[in-house]
């Protein structure tokens, strides 16, 4: 009695999913080629070097010293640098707070005020390190990466650097 029961509850289970089944088949093959794809810019590490260079030059013309991280859009370390006298962590720290600024998608000087006025607690408990210092990279509306500094004016390097090899064709926040 008990094994028939569950077999009829098994079939009539399986004949339920078997249109679910191919109604999704279906959908995932009226997606054309270019629809199953997206472009996506990433920063170079040629572009990556000259947002160093240009980081270290606007820290040496300002007399600071200075470490930064640039991230790929996907949070990949692309570049790091850190000029003589900078700190043991300075490296560390700029790394945190690129990762801030990517996760976040704005300066992270925003979401260090979103934590400190108790708007936003998210950074806190998802270790992030929401301190004032690092800027997304947003290209043509897409955020292609980030940059971290540590150090003296961190954001003021960052944008200084951002401006200098994207030319204004980039800004440092996803809302522009």
């Amino acid at each position: 009695m008990k094994k028939p029961f569950v077999i009829s509850i098994a079939i009539t289970g399986l004949a339920l999913l078997l249109p679910l089944q191919s109604r999704a088949q279906q959908q995932a093959h009226s997606v054309t080629p270019k629809q199953a794809t997206r472009d996506i810019k990433v920063i170079s590490t040629a572009g990556a070097r000259a947002l160093a260079d240009a980081c270290t030059a606007w820290a040496e013309q300002n007399k600071q010293t200075v470490a930064m991280a640039i991230l790929d859009w996907g949070g990949n370390l692309v570049e790091s640098h850190a000029m003589e006298g900078a700190p043991m962590n300075a490296i560390d720290t700029a790394l945190l707070k690129a990762k801030s600024a990517l996760r976040w998608r704005r300066p992270t000087s925003e979401t260090n005020k979103m934590v400190r006025s108790g708007q936003n607690l998210a950074p806190t408990f998802m270790r992030d390190f929401p301190q004032p210092g690092a800027l997304p990279i947003v290209v043509d509306g897409q955020v292609v990466g980030a940059m971290g500094v540590s150090g003296a004016d961190g954001e003021k390097c960052a944008q200084a650097a951002i401006d200098a090899v994207f030319k204004g064709q980039a800004t440092s926040s996803a809302a522009q």
